[in-house]
Formats: structure tokens, sequence, C-alpha cells
């Protein structure tokens, strides 16, 4: 990770080695907190964009109110401070970390009178697969670990602890010399990747799973917004791993990942590796985050580096 000068640390600007946490932090025990990943674009010479920002800022006071996280800042404030952070790092593309934890005081697992702290952060930072993945595609793996059931996390939230289950699945994954994992749900079905929500392709129509046991990505939802326009049929559904197998295409998308295409699932080759939907997804995704597309605009919220 490339460092930058500050972060955003409840409300005031602080030199980054100088942004530290209590080695008794509640958060650092027990997992609860949470947090967003929102990018960055450089559009033009003085100008970024920070891609689907209400979006992002919407799901993560909506994350700390499933958890029961009492965010000491309303969400404009964290809108204004994440542009400011941006700017006062000098950060023309890269990616943005909201984070919101609880401090230290009363150990145990209920602490919900400790202070709430909320850090930004952003650096610069390329695509999370490769540059090479985004072009040929990933291998991936169906992993061991199962997603969260939607009774044993609370999955519409993006909580910092429920990422052990991802941490795990993509150790397996990459230690087994694949890329990324792809879990199952609690019944068997497709659920997602380690980080990201996934597609697939089939006889010309779209499928994606249904928002059960998933966290439904903001990039998914950019995503779906693209096939309407398209005109693709995208169907919000459950498949399994067989359908994955035999699908025409398959990708994953999430803020890190973007939009990547796969390649092979389990030393299955997917398709005929054309990606002809995916190179058109693609092609409009980084048309939009660079402000070169009308249509979409108001995703973006602009930093201007020339004031």
């Amino acid at each position: 990770m490339e460092k930058t000068e500050y972060i955003w640390l409840d409300g005031e600007f602080v030199k980054w080695d100088s942004a530290k946490v209590h080695i008794l932090t509640h958060t650092l025990h027990y997992g609860l907190g949470v947090f967003e990943g929102i990018r960055v674009y450089k559009c033009s010479e003085n100008l970024s964009s920070v891609f689907c920002l209400d979006w992002h800022v919407k799901r993560f006071f909506e994350s700390a109110k499933i958890v029961g996280l009492k965010i000491p800042f309303k969400p404009s404030d964290i809108e204004k401070a994440i542009l400011e952070t941006v700017k006062k790092n000098g950060v023309r593309s890269g990616y943005i970390r909201p984070i919101a934890i609880i401090g230290d005081g009363e150990m145990g697992l209920y602490a919900y009178d400790n202070p709430v702290h909320v850090a930004i952060a952003v650096w610069p930072w390329g695509t999370y697969l490769g540059e090479e993945g985004l072009k040929k595609g990933i291998r991936v793996k169906i992993s061991s670990f199962v997603r969260h059931h939607i009774n044993a996390s609370m999955t519409k939230a993006k909580v910092c602890g429920y990422y052990v289950n991802s941490i795990l699945a993509k150790k397996e994954a990459k230690e087994l010399g694949f890329d990324e994992a792809v879990l199952l749900d609690s019944d068997g079905f497709v659920a997602e990747g380690a980080g990201e929500n996934i597609f697939i392709v089939k006889d010309g129509v779209v499928k994606t799973p249904a928002p059960h046991s998933i966290l439904p990505g903001i990039t998914r939802k950019v995503v779906m917004l693209f096939l309407k326009e398209f005109g693709i049929d995208c169907k919000e559904e459950r498949f399994t791993r067989d359908e994955l197998y035999t699908s025409d295409e398959a990708f994953l998308t999430g803020t890190a990942a973007e939009i990547t295409p796969i390649r092979e699932v389990d030393g299955r080759a997917i398709g005929n590796g054309e990606f002809k939907i995916v190179r058109k997804i693609q092609d409009k995704f980084f048309k939009v985050t660079t402000g070169k597309d009308e249509k979409y605009m108001h995703l973006l919220s602009f930093v201007d580096f020339s004031k």
C-alpha cells in the first residue's frame, strides 16, 4: 500500500502515521465495526470523480443501523469529509476507506457505551484482481467455506468481522493456485466471490444471485442499470455451481474488482473466452466512472484539484 499524507479521524486531519487506536479497541478484539470501499477515478487534468458516493455513504449508515452502531456524524458530514480527504491527499485515482469502530472502554461482548470512532483514508490503488485479470479473466475456485446464513449474520451489513469468512476462502483459493474464491450459500447455491458479486451469462440472459445471503453490491446495482439500458435480460435468481460451469460468460463485480471476467472455474473453462457481454459492460463502466457518459453523471461527485 502506498501511504498518503493525511487520514481524517473523528473530524480532524491527522498525519498517516499518527492515526492510531488503543490496543484495547473493542472492534480489534470482537470485529464489530462497519466500513465501505469507494473508488476515485481520474477524469481530466484537474478533475477526478468519486463513484456513487451517496450510495456508499447511505450503505455505511445502514450497516451501522443494522448492528446498532451510532455513527456520531451525519451522512452529509461523511460525504464532505471523503471529498476533502481525497483532495487534501492529492489522490487522482485510487481507493477510499471510511470505517466506524467501537473504541476502548468496556470489554466483553456488550460495549455499546464505548465511543465510536470514524476514520477516512485514501490511497492510490490499481485493479484489485490485476490488469491481466481485467483483460484475460481470472481462475476461481468454489470454496469449501460457505457464505454466512442470513440469520447467522445480517448479510446486508458490511461488517468488519464478517470478512474473516472471506479471508479464509481467499487464502484457500490462493494457496491452491487460483486467483479468487466463489462461495456457495448455506443451501448450496452460488452466492458471491470472496469480496465481489457474481454474474453469469447463458444464451444471452444474465443471472445474478438474489439478494438473500449476499451483500448487494453497488457496482452490482450499476451493472444491472447498464444491462437494462442494453436491453439484456437480467434475472435475480439462484443458480447452481453446474450452471456456473456451463455458462457462456461469468464475471465478478465490486468496487475493488470493478468488472472482472472469469475464464475458469475449478479447472473448467468458461465459454469460448470472448467475454462479449462482459466487454460491453467494462467499456460502459470505465466511460461512466471517468465522466465520459452524460447519462450517468449523477453517479459522480467531482473533486477539482485546480482550486
